[in-house]
């Protein structure tokens, strides 16, 4: 199965990079991804299908129609989207000021629908987790555009998880019978953690991506002292779309605020303990 997919964990050259693509030969999940490397100057584009492009960091002016937005990223961790979401045939101009990083996701949905710019302050930093099972599970979730947002044409939903260091994301342990793909960066270029698929546990490093299909759980997990961040980004099946994942019964109870869970009285060292 070519479901994670690790050849660019030197980084992306300039120019746009493909990752997946709507057919892919193995494991297609009707989204096609990549990375757009921008230095200074114009990029023009006229999509074949719905394209959603994601600022990571630079500075740009995205023009489409009488749209007209600046956009500035430094950190994906410490601020929040741009993002600009269109159909089909649309032509799209990025000028960038500064060279400028982003991720492209798109499909081959052909309906149209009007162009959107979505701006940090569109996207609410969602607190999940906090308060449950110590905190372990606390994240950052931030829904760029879904059902809520969007134009009903639309067939995509994106947003970013910021997993903080040695902590669970995409928890308790949930799948939903939508393809999805999951892109991977870190605080720190060595930075790793770990994703589920099912009974299947994938180590993932900068720049790493993975495939999701129908049914396999995918919960995640950050190596302390690195946060991690990923985009996800879902295909809305026809007349099935996604909107909200279903939890693994068995794992359900850690949402409960009151959820009772083992923690020992005593961390310290006790006096004439071993050590090991």
């Amino acid at each position: 199965m070519a479901v994670h997919l690790t050849g660019n964990r030197s980084g992306f050259g300039q120019g746009f990079t493909a990752v997946t693509t709507t057919t892919d030969p193995q494991d297609p999940t009707g989204i096609a991804f990549g990375v757009l490397k921008l230095a200074r100057g114009t990029h023009k584009e006229r999509p074949i299908g719905e394209t959603a492009w994601l600022l990571m960091s630079g500075e740009a002016i995205l023009k489409v129609g009488s749209l007209r937005q600046k956009v500035v990223r430094s950190s994906l961790f410490d601020e929040g989207p741009s993002c600009l979401h269109v159909a089909a045939d649309t032509e799209v101009e990025i000028s960038c000021e500064i060279s400028c990083e982003f991720t492209v996701y798109a499909t081959a949905n052909r309906a149209q629908f009007t162009p959107r710019i979505y701006l940090p302050e569109d996207v609410e930093d969602e607190q999940r987790g906090k308060g449950q099972v110590g905190d372990t599970c606390h994240r950052v979730v931030r829904t760029i555009f879904d059902r809520r947002n969007a134009d009903p044409a639309a067939e995509l939903v994106l947003g970013e998880v910021l997993t903080f260091p040695g902590r669970w994301s995409s928890y308790p342990p949930h799948h939903h019978p939508q393809p999805e793909i999951y892109h991977y960066r870190f605080t720190h270029p060595q930075g790793y953690g770990h994703a589920e698929l099912g009974d299947k546990v994938l180590k993932v490093y900068q720049n790493d991506t993975v495939k999701i299909f129908n049914g396999f759980d995918h919960p995640q997990c950050a190596a302390p002292g690195y946060g991690m961040y990923y985009a996800w980004v879902i295909r809305h099946l026809p007349d099935n779309p996604y909107t909200i994942p279903e939890f693994t019964p068995e794992h359900q109870w850690v949402m409960k605020p009151d959820a009772k869970f083992w923690q020992p009285h005593d961390t310290g060292k006790k006096k004439g303990a071993s050590r090991g």
